[in-house]
């Protein structure tokens, strides 16, 4: 059973109860690479691979996987996860939690500043965490804002500005209320969709985060270049409160999202890190420089249940059974992932001791003559002699790739049906699953913070993670209480039975947990990756 959870809202249970009680191209190598970035033989320049072009860098916006990384080592919240993986102060400097666990009082460091020179404020918090839940902007991280007293209101249109409980009391303090105690309140706003935004110059440039020349941002490192769909590069940003600790002179970031690629670069020296191609992956799971550490998320497939034929839950769930989960991973992405068998993934321990996941149990599981059964029976239900063509669609790389064409072969062995396969560049892919373009579509989830909650809070009606057309009154019910119990059994429960109507239902299936598998030069030091959150550089080290 993995333990690093119970670490985490350990330390986070501490933190609260203090708080109340006390008040692509470039090599390192290269001459080329060091004019264009200003180095020289005493610069020290960490080479990194983003994968694809982030969707923003605007925080409420950048909310995926290929954003984030990034986006979380050009700016800051008021907490950022420490070595340890729990929330530390950092763009604060302290807070007091009200004695009812709903009222938090930021204090701002005095030297927190804009990369541009600027004050940072309180402010610049109240102002972006409204922009967060403003339905203007369409955040599809608004959600995340919720536990804040009047945000749903305001982001459903069924309350306003004014009623979000967010206050900049002066240029130092901002208070926010929220509605009901939430112990993880802490590491949810370390997420980067509540990093601040400067407010003037936000006013002066309203797209002011698109280009390396205008972005200001307030974390270890400020974004030199920009050469889009091509590479960045970072530069240590010396207003940052904490520049002392920041040892990298520079970041490069490569965007090549083709692993076999990546590990040719990483081989030549071009990269430091590489993932690992599943071709190599036996003789390079052994080698000295590879690290395997936790990450809480899953690789999924969602159904458009407003999609002929996955309106009907018996076909859904002779298509999630028709897929063997263990033999992709084993033969497959062979990363030594977990097969997945539900959608909250293992880590997260409850107040009675156990992992989540091992409560839960086994909730889709291969199953071939099952399958057959339940497609034949759902076929019958909907009138069909022989099954709408169906298409899958993944966004372009070569491991999603080889899922696909692993299951579409299983669809064919197991269920008798031929599918179509469709990729698309990950901005196009998302949007088009965004607006249920898609009928089968892979997915990944990432945990934005350490609760099983984050997990189950995407499916609900309406929620913009949703991305299926399904929805189920006693599941959104379930969730809500799960937001607002106070007693740990309980709101557990809650969880666990959400979960397992989820599955009833099937409007997803899942395929593995996460890992993170990482080729790593020995002269690299200290990047920390964060089981739930982001790659962070700020105590990374080159020798």
């Amino acid at each position: 059973m993995k333990k690093w959870l119970t670490l985490l809202l350990g330390v986070l249970l501490v933190f609260v109860l203090a708080a109340c009680t006390a008040t692509d191209t470039s090599s390192e190598g290269s001459d080329d690479s060091n004019q264009e970035s200003g180095s020289d033989s005493e610069t020290k320049t960490l080479m990194l691979n983003n994968g694809e072009e982030p969707t923003s860098f605007d925080p409420p916006k950048g909310f995926d996987s290929v954003s984030w990384n990034a986006l979380n080592n050009l700016m800051e919240g008021l907490t950022r996860l420490g070595k340890d993986h729990s929330p530390q102060p950092a763009t604060a400097e302290d807070w007091e939690v009200s004695e009812d666990g709903k009222v938090y009082t930021f204090t701002i460091r005095e030297n927190a500043k804009w990369s541009n020179g600027d004050d940072l404020t309180a402010g610049d918090f109240e102002f972006a965490w409204k922009r967060l839940l403003d339905p203007e902007t369409a955040s599809p991280a608004a959600f995340l804002g919720y536990f804040i007293e009047g945000g749903e209101a305001y982001n459903t249109g069924e309350g306003s500005r004014d009623d979000v409980m967010v206050e900049a009391v002066n240029d130092k303090e901002l208070k926010v209320t929220l509605k009901a105690p939430t112990g993880y309140f802490l590491n949810i706003i370390s997420n980067p969709a509540f990093f601040p935004v400067n407010e003037k110059v936000a006013e002066e440039n309203p797209e002011w985060y698109a280009e390396a020349d205008s972005f200001v941002g307030n974390g270890p490192f400020t974004l030199a270049k920009w050469k889009h769909d091509s590479e960045m590069l970072f530069k240590k940003n010396e207003e940052y409160w904490d520049s002392e600790t920041v040892k990298l002179d520079e970041v490069h970031w490569a965007m090549v999202n083709d692993v076999n690629t990546e590990y040719q670069m990483y081989e030549s020296g071009e990269l430091d890190t590489s993932g690992i191609p599943a071709d190599l992956s036996e003789k390079l799971l052994e080698s000295d420089q590879v690290s395997i550490t936790d990450q809480a998320g899953t690789y999924f497939f969602r159904f458009n249940v407003n999609e002929e034929p996955f309106q009907n839950t018996k076909i859904r769930k002779a298509l999630a059974m028709a897929v063997n989960q263990q033999d992709i991973v084993d033969y497959v992405t062979k990363n030594k992932e977990e097969p997945a068998y539900g959608f909250v993934s293992y880590g997260f321990e409850a107040p009675s001791g156990d992992d989540f996941r091992e409560h839960n149990g086994k909730l889709v599981e291969f199953n071939a003559e099952e399958a057959k059964k339940l497609l034949e029976e759902g076929m019958q239900e909907e009138g069909y002699d022989e099954l709408p063509e169906i298409t899958l669609s993944y966004n372009t790389s070569e491991s999603h790739k080889a899922v696909a064409e692993t299951m579409q072969q299983m669809y064919k062995e197991n269920l008798g049906i031929d599918i179509k396969l469709a990729n698309a560049e990950w901005n196009v892919f998302l949007q088009n699953q965004k607006d249920l373009k898609h009928q089968l579509s892979r997915s990944s989830f990432l945990a934005d913070y350490a609760d099983p909650i984050n997990f189950l809070e995407s499916f609900i009606t309406d929620s913009s993670m949703n991305r299926t057309g399904w929805s189920n009154e006693e599941y959104d019910k379930l969730i809500e209480q799960a937001k607002n119990e106070t007693d740990e059994a309980k709101r557990w429960e809650y969880m666990y039975e959400a979960e397992k109507i989820l599955f009833e239902d099937m409007p997803i299936f899942p395929i593995h947990f996460y890992n993170q598998v990482v080729l790593e030069k020995d002269s690299v030091k200290d990047i920390v990756r964060h089981p739930v959150g982001y790659l962070e550089l700020k105590w990374a080290d080159k020798q």
